[in-house]
């Protein structure tokens, strides 16, 4: 392989293209051999996850993510980065978000997290609908007193609730909405320094590690050694299941955000139009066994471990949803209908899924010992969250931010049976509760995550092609 790939190098430049791409048939089969199987710490085979996200959510997921509940995020990205100087921000083009203008954002949504549009409202109806959306949330307000009252209670709870990801001051006039399908994710250009600090505290200052172990956690750093990846994860098997989770997750999640990067990278651009596609060779880069000393096959791995944790939640969550005063509410009865419609349809095929991660085997030890670990697990993850205040690119700080919050929520779920359990079927509750912005985050975030497994099947295919 290192011979072919010496004479790719030295070719002329004409048929450089063509011998690079003859070279990606044969590099995905030492990738396609170690990306099959068994995952560890659960009893689910990748073919599995792949069959089920093609056949059943993805096509679902990205319906969902287009309708308006959930492509409008409301976001602080100017939030100060809390734990180093700013290192200024990304002044390439594709790093900018564009913030949704007020009026295009439905009044629903609009009603539940601010006064402002109330009080500009001409129409009397409209009025008077801000008005009780407001008091209620982006919750429908066709409510009883009764109920009313108790959403205050909630709000109480939520307030005093411990929350796995530092969550964004919706009142704070920082904050705006982001049409989510106008500012895809995708390659921007933003790397170098600031980006490896924010990846490097990541890894190295949040992440479980023997304090024994030297090695790098951070796959972006330098490396040491022809057997960095084994001595690696032999340190990492020795882990104790709960913080093995916690690597995987932050892993996962890199992966994807990797593989977002990859499949929309900006190939080339010609009088000002961009032409955005999958690039072959940033992918074997990052992931090829070879490039990454053994490395690539098992984050990827990490890719549909992260898919399974917040699979599990959603199956969780679904008896929250399914309860009659819990609405997609956006002001559009229609619309709000069909979207339940939708994600009550993915819950579903959620639940139907049957090889789930039990999230039961985490935290079983003594009383005092798990509820200490579970407390350092919720500390380290929120203060991850807090790092993509770190992200220099705005475009990337903002899907940093959803993904994250989405994993949080996810796990604030998977931690929360009882509660959910316990929700009475034709009130609101005191306990268990996501905010809209928690709903929305989960939802992308998992999108991301179903287009992410997509992706990788899509890299496999113009690999077999060039063979």
């Amino acid at each position: 392989m290192s011979s072919a790939r010496g004479a790719a190098r030295r070719a002329a430049p004409g048929t450089g293209l063509a011998v690079h791409l003859l070279l990606l048939g044969s590099i995905w089969s030492p990738v396609e051999a170690q990306l099959t199987g068994v995952l560890d710490d659960c009893l689910c085979d990748i073919e599995s996850i792949d069959d089920f996200n093609t056949y059943k959510i993805f096509p679902k997921i990205q319906k969902l993510q287009e309708r308006d509940y959930f492509r409008y995020y409301k976001v602080n990205l100017k939030r100060p980065c809390p734990f180093w100087a700013d290192d200024g921000h990304c002044s390439i083009r594709d790093c900018h978000v564009e913030p949704c203008p007020e009026s295009k954002v439905p009044i629903g949504i609009k009603a539940g997290s601010s006064n402002k549009y109330s009080k500009r409202a001409n129409n009397t109806k409209e009025l008077e609908d801000c008005e009780q959306a407001n008091k209620l949330g982006a919750i429908n307000s066709t409510l009883s007193n009764q109920s009313k009252e108790a959403f205050i209670d909630w709000a109480r709870y939520d307030d005093s609730q411990d929350h796995f990801c530092e969550l964004d001051d919706e009142r704070s006039p920082d904050a705006q909405y982001v049409d989510l399908l106008l500012n895809p994710e995708r390659y921007t250009g933003y790397k170098g320094p600031s980006a490896w600090r924010v990846w490097n505290s990541i890894y190295e200052e949040n992440c479980f590690k023997p304090r024994s172990v030297y090695r790098p956690l951070n796959p972006l750093a330098p490396s040491r050694g022809e057997d960095d990846g084994e001595s690696f994860y032999t340190w990492l098997e020795g882990l104790c299941l709960e913080k093995r989770v916690f690597y995987k997750l932050i892993s996962g999640l890199h992966v994807s955000i990797n593989l977002h990067l990859c499949a929309n990278y900006l190939l080339e651009e010609t009088w000002g139009k961009p032409r955005w596609g999958h690039n072959v060779k940033e992918f074997i880069h990052r992931f090829d066994p070879i490039e990454t000393k053994g490395e690539g096959p098992r984050r990827l791995k990490n890719l549909y471990f992260l898919y399974l944790i917040e699979l599990r939640a959603l199956s969780k969550v679904a008896p929250y949803f399914e309860r009659s005063f819990v609405d997609l509410y956006t002001g559009n009865v229609q619309e709000d209908a069909e979207s339940k419609t939708l994600l009550l349809d993915i819950f579903r095929d959620t639940k139907s899924f049957p090889m789930h991660f039990d999230e039961k085997s985490m935290f079983a030890g003594d009383k005092k010992g798990a509820k200490s670990l579970k407390e350092e697990f919720r500390l380290h993850f929120k203060n991850i969250s807090r790092i993509m205040d770190c992200v220099g690119c705005d475009k990337c700080r903002l899907w940093g931010k959803l993904q994250t919050q989405g994993l949080g929520t996810a796990l604030k779920i998977l931690f929360s049976e009882k509660e959910i359990q316990n929700l009475p079927e034709n009130s609101p509750s005191k306990g268990f509760q996501l905010t809209r912005q928690e709903i929305v985050a989960l939802i992308n975030a998992f999108g991301r995550l179903s287009t992410s497994i997509k992706e990788l099947q899509n890299f496999k295919l113009l690999l077999q092609h060039t063979r």
